[in-house]
């Protein structure tokens, strides 16, 4: 499972009985650069909790990176995903995988773990050292960066901090509920996954009759940066040329406030390519661009009409893989989508050429929510051959 990798702001998440975290500044050894690092506990039970990793490279885009710290309470890592890890004794080091070592300018990369404590304590640990340096809050030289990847930050009104989700506005016959930040459900070829990865991020509850007929109960501040990303979806693992069809269709009940979009992310070559095709958006969110002016992302190409739609295109970079964006010109809870057609259209830009097509999602993208929210997908399909 891929996580989004964007532009995250900066902070420190307060420690409490189930959630901690700290954030440090530290110049990278492979040049004068800056990072943060924010490490939070998301979820906390006896023996055992459930942590999440953020690096955001400040500075110089980075190929690989190796993260170093030293748990205080006899903590162990069971489980770790989007990154490999060695411990002896108290210390340990965390490397990127394959697809997410490359880490650009404003760029966050994440992963996730599963551990043991010892009931007495589960401090967050009080130092990191990312490729060698210890993160000690000095920044060499001020980055150099050759790239825009975020457009401009909107005038946001914060909303109080949430509290725990309730068991509203999950349904009574739902067949799986999860609240961990990466909990995940396979049913019928779809892989649900709740997704929750963003600095500041507040609870989320998803739950599922099936895998294609779910939904998501959040309340997320609404702070900048995107907080989570609950979705379905499968793996194609197909070369473009080698597939004659690509549709999907989806029926969505989201709320009428918030900062949100309902969203299609398609990763192609190992997540070199990132595909997003908006449904619909409400409040402070937008796509990635190549440059932007007052009134936020500038269009690569508009009015595009496209695999059953009309979309403004926004081409862009994370700084970690090429971002291609579809907003539709009019939003909508419920459509059929010819994504074939769209990802064939990308091609004949040259913007990408016979890839390979990875993994299909679809969900709602949660910068924020007024809050408790519940969002719902209602019906979903993907068909391809």
């Amino acid at each position: 499972m891929r996580r989004r990798v964007l532009a995250l702001s900066m902070g420190v998440v307060a420690a409490a009985a189930a959630t901690a975290a700290v954030v440090v500044t530290a110049p990278s050894a492979f040049a004068a650069t800056g990072c943060s690092v924010t490490y939070s506990v998301a979820n906390q039970w006896p023996g055992g909790f459930g942590a999440n990793v953020t690096i955001k490279n400040l500075g110089d885009p980075i190929s690989s990176w190796s993260l170093v710290w030293s748990f205080s309470a006899g903590q162990t890592i069971t489980q770790i995903w989007s990154a490999t890890d060695t411990q002896s004794g108290s210390q340990v080091t965390a490397k990127n995988v394959s697809y997410n070592g490359s880490v650009g300018t404003n760029a966050t990369t994440s992963f996730g773990f599963n551990g043991t404590w010892n009931n007495s304590g589960n401090p967050v640990p009080s130092s990191f050292s990312l490729n060698g340096t210890t993160c000690t809050g000095s920044v060499t030289s001020a980055p150099s960066p050759t790239r825009t990847t975020a457009g401009p930050t909107p005038s946001r009104t914060s909303s109080p901090t949430p509290t725990p989700s309730s068991a509203g506005g999950v349904p009574s016959d739902a067949a799986w509920v999860a609240t961990g930040s990466f909990d995940s459900w396979t049913n019928n070829g779809y892989t649900l996954n709740n997704d929750v990865w963003g600095s500041g991020a507040g609870p989320q509850t998803i739950w599922a009759r099936t895998g294609t007929n779910w939904g998501v109960v959040a309340n997320h501040p609404r702070t900048s940066g995107v907080k989570s990303y609950p979705h379905t979806g499968k793996t194609l693992n197909r070369t473009l040329s080698s597939l004659s069809s690509v549709s999907s269709s989806f029926n969505v009940s989201v709320p009428s406030d918030g900062d949100y979009e309902t969203a299609y992310d398609i990763w192609a070559n190992s997540n070199a390519y990132e595909v997003m095709l908006w449904a619909n958006e409400k409040g402070a969110v937008g796509p990635i661009a190549q440059s932007y002016d007052a009134n936020g992302a500038v269009p690569s190409a508009t009015n595009v009409n496209v695999g059953g739609s009309t979309w403004n295109v926004f081409k862009g970079s994370n700084g970690s893989n090429a971002v291609f964006s579809f907003v539709r010109t009019s939003t909508t809870n419920s459509a059929t989508v010819d994504v074939l057609a769209v990802m064939k259209w990308l091609q004949t830009q040259g913007w990408w050429g016979d890839v390979t097509i990875g993994e299909m999602q679809f969900g709602f993208e949660l910068s924020g929510t007024a809050g408790q929210s519940n969002f719902t997908c209602n019906t979903f399909s993907i068909n391809f051959n």
